[in-house]
């Protein structure tokens, strides 16, 4: 039976916040200890929008730090960044020449991010997800931990290696990748609008507790943070409609890894004065020692190039011998 090998990636937005760390982080650190795991700062993917290149190199090495900080081993799991492996891109072209131009044009993601100006997105933001594809199968990986932004795209991994194996007459070479969804995992929602997910590009800084927020800021944050009138209700149910109340009481029952109906057993009836001051503690508890080890972190460039390159070692080794076979199979020849 072959071992189950997890892959993800995570773009360089730099300046992660609690989002980043109860959608993703905390998840890995845990996948750590049971799956093969390789982990990508995706920077391949983070130029299909315009970047500004001193920006990109800064927010590689903090999300590295970030992943460090948070508990990632980079002795138990293969840490790099996609642009230092070369077969991601050589994969991808492969792949482009397997994926179809319908397949991309269905991609939801696509429609959003180009906007109504489709015309003038990047090639690279259309042919973006036969490069995740790439990054995926170019280690035959069996599992990708993934949310609801990024089903429709691990679908078409799927396909691509689905057709690959039969336009190829290679049964099972590529894995038809299984979703890993985590319970525990939840949206993690802006502070300011509980329809919108919490995300760096908001205009307000107090829509977010951010990795390297101190104490008295999160305090500060949670405090402001937006809920109704309405005391806390008992009944998960209740909690329909009432998005910024749901957004706070998921916040503290991912944080503490507990369920929500337990949350609201301890604190159902209560008002939200006394809830964000326990939720507060439970954030600067968890947060803030990362946060301080992410700073330290990133007064050592030579260390965190290090783990980077000692994960790029790693990875060239497993995509490598990958690739090889993979060139052989589609016909073309590679001396190097």
């Amino acid at each position: 039976m072959q071992k189950k090998k997890v892959f993800s990636g995570v773009q360089p937005t730099g300046n992660l916040h609690l989002g980043n760390y109860l959608g993703a982080i905390k998840n890995f650190v845990s996948l750590q200890n049971k799956f093969e795991c390789i982990y990508c700062i995706v920077d391949l993917h983070a130029i299909t929008t315009r970047q500004n290149p001193k920006e990109l190199k800064s927010n590689i090495l903090e999300t590295v730090a970030s992943f460090i900080a948070s508990g990632l081993s980079s002795e138990k799991n293969i840490i790099f960044n996609q642009a230092s492996v070369a077969a991601h891109s050589e994969l991808a072209w492969i792949f482009n020449c397997v994926a179809r131009i319908g397949w991309m044009n269905r991609m939801t993601q696509f429609k959003e991010k180009a906007g109504t100006n489709k015309e003038n997105a990047s090639v690279g933001l259309l042919v973006y997800p036969t490069l995740m594809a790439a990054d995926i199968l170019i280690y035959k990986a069996t599992h990708v931990p993934v949310g609801e932004d990024q089903k429709q795209h691990l679908e078409l991994t799927r396909d691509i290696a689905k057709k690959f194996n039969n336009d190829f007459k290679c049964e099972n070479y590529f894995p038809i990748v299984e979703p890993l969804i985590s319970k525990e995992i939840s949206k993690v929602m802006s502070l300011r609008d509980g329809k919108k997910k919490m995300s760096k590009s908001d205009d307000s800084n107090y829509s977010r507790i951010n990795l390297k927020d101190d104490k008295d800021l999160i305090n500060k944050k949670i405090k402001k943070a937006k809920t109704d009138t309405a005391p806390i209700p008992s009944e998960i149910n209740e909690l329909k409609n009432r998005h910024e109340a749901a957004n706070l009481i998921s916040i503290y029952s991912s944080i503490n890894s507990v369920s929500v109906e337990k949350v609201l057993d301890e604190f159902g009836g209560k008002n939200f004065s006394t809830f964000k001051s326990k939720l507060s503690e439970s954030i600067v508890e968890k947060i803030c020692p990362i946060g301080r080890e992410i700073k330290k972190l990133l007064k050592d460039e030579r260390y965190l190039n290090g783990v980077l390159e000692k994960g790029t070692k790693r990875a060239d080794l497993i995509a490598q011998t990958n690739l090889k076979e993979i060139y052989k199979i589609v016909g073309l020849i590679k001396f190097t």
